[in-house]
């Protein structure tokens, strides 16, 4: 591929350094203390009224949305569910908020509670457009730092300060600059899995699902890629812009291997194969369709197979699978255990406590804006 950093000092000492500060992502350290922005709780406010008990009225009123998720949350679940998502859609009305949904959130989140549900590209849109007070990002930090910078009037909350991101961690603003230095006058597109810093350090953003216009309209025959080096080689497949890239990888994606496709279709041959572009180039070269996670669930959509797997995280298929009853899923399940600190009982506390509200350093936020709203422009 071209444009390989494999020569560079500064990738020698950051590479293998930027694995273990993903893991370190699961230690007990907020994202916070990593970058130039922050989340802290909101002034204290009077708390709503404790959750209801689940009663035969409450399951009554609460049906039409267990309708909706039936056949993925069990009856044993669901009194559990109920009463925080009832507590939660009301003080959505009380705090006049929304909840922005990632596709990887389990399914009572991302079907019950959720006013805004999509990929990165969708929920970065849907945040610059709504006119509630507060935001609650039911994803990670990256992605609520993004809503902050397109309202930075808002109240933007994260449920929990945990939920981080390995494409995140693989880069920091100090390597873009140096990326600079290396490569003078040449654009760097950033994807939109990088802390508001990285952002800040780049001409424009992108996400998996434009990232290829987005690499056309800068006019430039060298676009540096970054952080994830998957994407990158994509990419590369599908322009003729020489792309360089940074070596960051999706800890969910990396993991799967051309031989799960093989033993996938060895037990079903007839089962169609739907990958993510952050996958390896070696599974990409193996599946049916390869696209962003929109691409994927429109291409489920669509063409309605009998059997699919769906390589990315697995609760994507879950997700999919409520509007596609017809198609059965196979699911090679990696789960995204940043994308799993999220959960009812955290958006409940969230939205009751006003707590963690994710702010970002106004002298990056400018640059960092910017970065993201030449994408969302191009896109719209």
């Amino acid at each position: 591929m071209a444009g390989s950093f494999d020569g560079l000092e500064m990738l020698k000492l950051s590479i293998a350094s930027r694995e273990e500060e993903a893991m370190d992502n699961l230690e007990p350290r907020a994202p916070h203390a990593r970058r130039r922005s922050s989340a802290r709780a909101s002034a204290p406010t009077a708390r709503p009224a404790t959750l209801p008990a689940f009663t035969p009225e409450l399951a009554a009123e609460m049906a039409p949305i267990y309708a909706r998720v039936k056949h993925l949350v069990t009856p044993m679940e669901w009194p559990h569910y109920a009463p925080l998502i009832k507590a939660i859609n009301e003080l959505k009305t009380t705090r006049n908020a929304v909840i922005l949904a990632h596709n990887y959130m389990t399914p009572e989140i991302f079907h019950c509670v959720g006013d805004f549900r999509g990929d990165s590209l969708q929920l970065a849109k849907e945040a610059a457009r709504t006119t509630a007070s507060v935001i609650v990002q039911a994803g990670v930090h990256f992605m609520a730092e993004t809503s902050k910078l397109l309202n930075p009037d808002k109240t933007v909350l994260i449920p929990d300060l945990e939920a981080g991101c390995s494409l995140a961690a693989s880069i920091t603003a100090e390597d873009v600059r140096k990326l600079r230095e290396v490569y003078p006058g040449v654009p760097i597109v950033t994807y939109v899995n990088t802390s508001a810093a990285v952002k800040a350090e780049c001409d424009i953003c992108c996400t998996s699902s434009n990232a290829v216009k987005v690499v056309e309209s800068l006019g430039a025959p060298r676009v540096l890629l970054i952080p994830d080096e998957y994407l990158a080689k994509y990419v590369q497949t599908k322009t003729k812009v020489e792309i360089i890239a940074w070596k960051g990888h999706c800890e969910v994606h990396e993991r799967f291997t051309a031989k799960d496709i093989a033993d996938i279709r060895a037990a079903d041959p007839g089962t169609k194969i739907i990958a993510h572009p952050e996958c390896p180039p070696d599974v990409i070269d193996v599946a049916d369709f390869t696209g962003s996670t929109s691409a994927m669930i429109n291409w489920v959509k669509t063409n309605r197979p009998k059997k699919v797997a769906l390589i990315t995280e697995c609760s994507m298929a879950s997700n999919v699978a409520v509007e596609t009853p017809d198609v059965e899923f196979i699911r090679p399940c990696n789960l995204c255990p940043h994308m799993k600190r999220i959960s009812l009982e955290n958006i409940y506390e969230a939205l009751r406590d006003m707590r963690y509200e994710v702010t970002v350093d106004p002298t990056v936020a400018e640059k960092a804006r910017r970065a993201v709203e030449r994408m969302v422009n191009l896109t719209n």
